[in-house]
């Protein structure tokens, strides 16, 4: 489905801009999204990879903040925009997808000393609760594992944009853009002396409802 989805893209971009050909294009002419959930449809959402970072913000020792990027996650959001508190997410990203500029140090993380990715390929969340704050802010609840240990965390959500994607919504159907964040402790995974400070993590992300033909 990922493949066939990646193979579509660029023919509904070719598909636009044959029809845009000999125009003049211009600002208003092209799908954005709006600061409005409810222009996202009901429905099922999968996060687009193409469009998803995953990060992990971790003081080094007290001195400054280290980012680690994990490259490898997938969601999937059950989205009602009249009752968002009837919302439901689940998401996984795979822990030997990190990354950082130190060589080296990823192969290390991912080992046995820190994430043991081998034993424990995926960290996950599941939620249990969505409250929404306002039009533009809510707050997640759910369950985060680790390693094999479960604990409770509140992502704190900010929309970024929602509604109809690329070509009016008919292949790429509509889209919810979001900024997540939340705090690990990650003395409560066992993740060694060095990591005693809170953990930041951080996701910007669009998830994509795929459109239904029309005619």
């Amino acid at each position: 489905m990922r493949t066939a989805g990646l193979l579509l893209m660029p023919a509904c971009v070719l598909a636009g801009a044959s029809a845009l050909a000999g125009t003049t294009l211009t600002p208003a002419m092209v799908p954005h999204g709006t600061p409005d959930y409810r222009k996202a449809d009901a429905g099922v959402y999968r996060l687009d990879p193409n469009h998803t970072a995953v990060l992990a913000r971790v003081s080094h020792m007290g001195f400054s903040i280290s980012v680690f990027r994990f490259g490898k996650s997938q969601a999937t959001l059950q989205w009602n925009p009249d009752d968002p508190a009837k919302c439901h997410l689940t998401a996984a990203v795979e822990t030997a997808s990190i990354a950082t500029p130190v060589k080296g140090f990823a192969r290390l993380l991912s080992g046995n000393g820190y994430l043991k990715s081998a034993r424990f390929p995926e960290a996950t969340f599941v939620s249990t609760a969505f409250h929404k704050t306002d039009a533009m802010h809510g707050t997640v609840d759910g369950n985060f594992t680790l390693k094999g240990v479960t604990r409770p965390v509140t992502f704190r959500v900010t929309l970024i944009g929602a509604g109809p994607g690329f070509a009016g919504g008919p292949v790429m159907g509509h889209v919810i853009g979001i900024h997540a964040e939340t705090l690990i402790d990650p003395q409560d995974y066992s993740l060694g002396p060095f990591f005693t400070a809170p953990i930041e993590i951080s996701v910007d992300t669009e998830f994509d409802k795929p459109g239904s033909k029309r005619g």
